[in-house]
Formats: C-alpha cells, structure tokens, sequence
C-alpha cells in the first residue's frame, strides 16, 4: 500500500510533501496513495548512537529472542538505527527481520584481563596483540571498532588507560586501513590525550575531558557521544567502591561536572551525538530522555533533536528524507521538541515503508 504524507520537517520547519512505495520514499507523486498525514511534524528514525543489543539488562550475554526484544523496544519509541557500540553477541539475524531497526555493529569490546566488564569483551593479554584484533574486529563490523580506553586499575585504585600511546596508533592505523572507524569507552582524563593523538573518531562518555582534550577533539574532528543518562549512574557505582576511595570520589567529580564539561565541548564545536548506553544498566528505549538531557547541558532544541535524528545519520552514512532512501519515518502530532513524552511516542513509526501505529 502505498502511501501520501504531508507535514513540516525539521530542522527547517519548511512545509513537507512525501510518498511511500516499495518501502521507499518518494518525493514525486505516488497514483494511489493512501494519505496517512495531512498535517504535524515528520522526521528520520531516531538515532540511538550507543546502544547494545545483546547484553542482558544488569549484565551477561542476552539470547536471541532477548536481543530482538530490545530491538522492538527500540523501534517502539522510534529509534530506527542503532549504532551498536559493543556486543557479546553475533546479531546479524536481526538483519534478516524487516521488522526490525537497523544495526551498524562495531564487534566486540576491546579490553585487557580484569579491566572491563567480565565476559562481555576480548581479553587481550600482551597489547602488542592490539593492532591485529583491531583488524580481526574491523572485519567483522559494520565500519566500527570499539576498544576499552580506560577502567579502574586495582593495583593504584583508580581510573588508568589500558594501553601505550605508540600501540594505540597502530591499532587505530589497522582499523582505517580497513576502512573501520574507532571508538572508546572513556571515563577519565589520563586516556584521552593519547587516544586523540592516535585519530581516534569517537569518544564515549567523555566525563574527563579538559580544555586541552576538548582542542584536540576539535583539531582533529573527533566526535563525543556523551551518553548522559548512563553517567547519571555514577554516584551508584561510587557508593558501591568502598575499597577503593580515590576510585569512588573521582566518578563523583566527574559525574558532578558532566554538564559543563559536555557544554564546554559544545560550544567548542566538539560534534555531539545522543546515544543512551542501553543494555547492561541502561534498560532500552530511552533515547528521548538522552535527547532531553542534551538539551539540559546546553544543546538548543533542534540541535539536541538532531543529535539523535538527522545529524547523527549523517556522521553515520544513512539517509534521512530524500528521494529513494528506505522508508524510516516518524510522524507526531505536536513537536517532538517539547519534550520527551511527545519525542518518545510518535504517532506513526514507519520503518521500510511498513507503518505501526
């Protein structure tokens, strides 16, 4: 069935006309459409940036039928693209269901023995070993490697980065090779410099960054997923580190000033995209509360909505709404902008030209 929209687009808010066929859009006249919206607000799918499909909700490997229930959940609040930044999980059969958003994998974290989340990714045991399990991850992805930048050191008891500057530039060096782009988990401060020396993409989390980092972010075009909703639960994992204190009041410092350390990037030019860390202590489907929290620390309405919409699809390579691009849309009735219980339900998600209402 094919159908007729019209409504006001974003972020120009200019009078939109568009058809569906073959779950296509159509930017030229459809005979026989049927007219779904005369009026409202039609954006791309949502853009969750961070997200993980196929790890349980409090931690683990998730089963096949789990990792497609988070991916409906996605899809039932309108993120219709999802960057996966991690995975235990092979999740390629998600592909196959046309039901389902897309996934751009980035394989499996990264990490060195005892210094990440058990379990959930590949231990490398001598870091010279780094490069070439870039280039093996690389492979196997969607265009995206994820590696482990920092996490606590129990031997000094605090944050501490994983690897040597001179290795980190050969790692990120093999994943370009290969056509692959980098990202890392990072929470501190000590990491970043060597990993943005390196021409490392993307910065995850990014709660350490300092004005010297956030330079270097700007020279070098790094992008920051700031995942705000995730840092909110800093204070929680502080509380439960007892035996280390350093460990404990640095998450607090850092999550006390996330808000400005995340607007100084901003209005440095750092280019922010909304991801929610979803799976593991984030439950799934909360991307406009990750859109709201960006407007909170400083992001203007369209900006924020566009960190998770037609900006992120951009830095990613996936059409928005132009003529042929598959047919991944959102309708709403109010503006998406005012809120998060407007942007989290839209009236229609149409995803590969099939509606769900």
């Amino acid at each position: 069935m094919p159908y007729h929209l019209r409504g006001l687009g974003l972020p120009d808010e200019q009078p939109l006309e568009l058809w569906i066929a073959d779950g296509l859009i159509s930017l030229s006249p459809v005979s026989g459409a049927e007219a779904l919206c005369r009026s409202g607000w039609i954006l791309p799918g949502l853009v969750d940036a961070h997200c993980h499909v196929g790890i349980v909700y409090g931690g683990g490997h998730e089963t096949p039928e789990g990792a497609i229930a988070q991916a409906e959940t996605e899809r039932g609040v309108g993120a219709l693209l999802l960057r996966d930044a991690g995975s235990p999980i092979d999740t390629r059969f998600i592909d196959d269901r046309e039901d389902l958003p897309k996934i751009i994998r980035a394989g499996r974290h990264i990490a060195r023995p005892k210094r990440y989340i058990r379990e959930l990714g590949i231990d490398v045991d001598d870091e010279r070993d780094l490069p070439e399990i870039v280039a093996q991850q690389a492979q196997r992805g969607d265009g995206w490697v994820k590696i482990v930048g920092d996490w606590i050191d129990r031997s000094v008891g605090d944050l501490a980065p994983l690897w040597s500057d001179d290795i980190l530039r050969e790692a990120i060096d093999a994943a370009h090779s290969h056509g692959a782009r980098v990202t890392a988990h990072v929470f501190g401060e000590d990491a970043l410099p060597g990993l943005l020396r390196a021409g490392i993409d993307c910065i995850e989390h990014g709660t350490g960054l300092t004005d010297d980092t956030i330079e270097l972010m700007v020279e070098h075009g790094t992008a920051l997923v700031p995942t705000l909703i995730n840092i909110e639960t800093f204070p929680s994992i502080a509380a439960g580190a007892g035996k280390f204190p350093a460990y404990a009041d640095h998450m607090l410092d850092l999550h006390r000033r996330v808000a400005d350390t995340v607007g100084r990037a901003h209005d440095a030019g750092v280019p922010i995209y909304a991801g929610t860390d979803a799976g593991g202590s984030i439950v799934h489907g909360r991307i406009a509360d990750e859109v709201a929290a960006l407007a909170a620390v400083g992001l203007s309405p369209n900006d924020a909505l566009g960190a998770a919409c037609w900006d992120a699809r951009t830095w990613l390579g996936r059409p928005g709404i132009e003529h042929g691009a598959p047919a991944d849309l959102l309708v709403y009735e109010e503006d998406p902008r005012t809120g998060p219980e407007v942007l989290a339900n839209p009236t229609f998600t149409i995803l590969r030209g099939q509606v769900y209402r």
